[in-house]
């Protein structure tokens, strides 16, 4: 009986040719996920020339140093991120994923409003875009004030936020 011997050298060939392209389509494909108001570090694999993010209201890139980037989300959605080295060659290609933090976040629906807080233990109010929108500006207010009031900028006149373009402060509603 003749048995067919298998071309050790073309098998292992063609799977290293398998193994390679779907290393090079992973690399097309990397996803880099960050929440929003959170940052992430991003190594390259050589020095970067150029940054390009599709859309930098969702999330930027900074420096650290020539192959490493921080990364930081800023608003929900997807966008991309292209890193040429210095003579504009690709180094790095991904999709950027902005989500929303999940760890200790409490979302309370009351009907369609939706209200956010952090539970670090205890729950105090914290703006996720998407809540209901007096909540979201008096909370964005309020941590401005107290920003401000916290580098001596003297932010204890400003308003804690306003609605429907009236200049009377708001307060952030308890729920």
């Amino acid at each position: 009986m003749l048995r067919a011997r298998p071309n050790l050298p073309w098998l292992l060939g063609g799977i290293l040719f398998v193994l390679a392209a779907g290393n090079a389509q992973a690399a097309e494909n990397d996803v880099v996920s960050v929440e929003i108001d959170h940052a992430t570090v991003f190594r390259l694999a050589a020095p970067a020339g150029t940054i390009i993010i599709g859309n930098p209201s969702i999330a930027d890139a900074t420096l650290q140093d020539a192959q490493t980037l921080i990364i930081t989300g800023h608003t929900y959605g997807q966008t991309n991120l292209i890193v040429l080295d210095s003579e504009g060659e690709t180094i790095s290609e991904s999709q950027l994923h902005v989500g929303a933090p999940t760890d200790k976040l409490v979302t309370v629906f009351k009907g369609k409003d939706r209200f956010s807080y952090s539970c670090l233990p205890d729950c105090q109010p914290t703006a996720v875009p998407g809540d209901q929108q007096a909540y979201f500006s008096g909370v964005i207010g309020q941590v401005s004030v107290h920003d401000g009031a916290g580098s001596g900028r003297g932010a204890a006149t400003q308003p804690t936020g306003t609605t429907g373009g009236s200049d009377t402060p708001t307060s952030v509603p308890a729920h």
